[in-house]
């Protein structure tokens, strides 16, 4: 009933990408369905597609969000790379839904404006870390740095890595990063 309530208040869509979150995070984004989510929001069965269009829609709307969000946490970590690295692994850990999806544009619409904005800006933001740190080709360097915390974030969440890199995400990769970025 809240979440119909919601719904009328016009907080549908924010509803619908938590639900969305709350799947992707328990199954994986294969196991997402806009009739699943419908029900778990309380609402018409027409309601999601009305708001996304189709599940490549919701899903184009879930990377949106997660490249906004994450760009969110490499401002918050300032200007030093090996914090932007960190921040990169923590937005991963913690938006674990949204980095399964972000990185897979086989299932949402690659070329969406709003998309392409996100990712321009989370890009923006890691490579002026990067030219500050390195001053050399910011380009290839961005792409280095960021294969080394994506790398490491997707070995963290797959449970890959030897027990002994411990339990904290963020200390754990602050430390792989420091030997990179002394």
């Amino acid at each position: 009933m809240a979440a119909t309530r919601a719904y009328h208040h016009g907080d549908l869509r924010r509803v619908l990408l938590g639900a969305a979150a709350e799947v992707i995070g328990e199954s994986g984004p294969g196991a997402l369905s806009l009739r699943d989510l419908a029900r778990r929001a309380g609402v018409s069965h027409a309601a999601p597609a009305h708001h996304f269009g189709d599940k490549a829609g919701l899903l184009t709307a879930l990377a949106t969000q997660g490249f906004d969000l994450l760009a969110d946490a490499l401002r918050a970590a300032g200007d030093d790379l090996l914090e932007i690295g960190v921040a990169y692994v923590g937005f991963a850990v913690r938006h674990r839904a949204h980095f399964e999806v972000m990185f897979r544009p086989d299932l949402y619409r690659a070329d969406d404006a709003e998309l392409l904005a996100a990712r321009n800006r989370t890009r923006r933001i890691l490579r002026g870390g990067v030219a500050r740190r390195t001053g050399q080709d910011p380009d290839v360097d961005a792409l280095a740095a960021w294969s080394i915390v994506h790398g490491f974030a997707t070995l963290w969440l797959s449970g890959a890595l030897p027990s002994q890199v411990g339990a904290d995400p963020e200390a754990a990769a602050r430390a792989v990063a420091r030997r990179l970025f002394p």
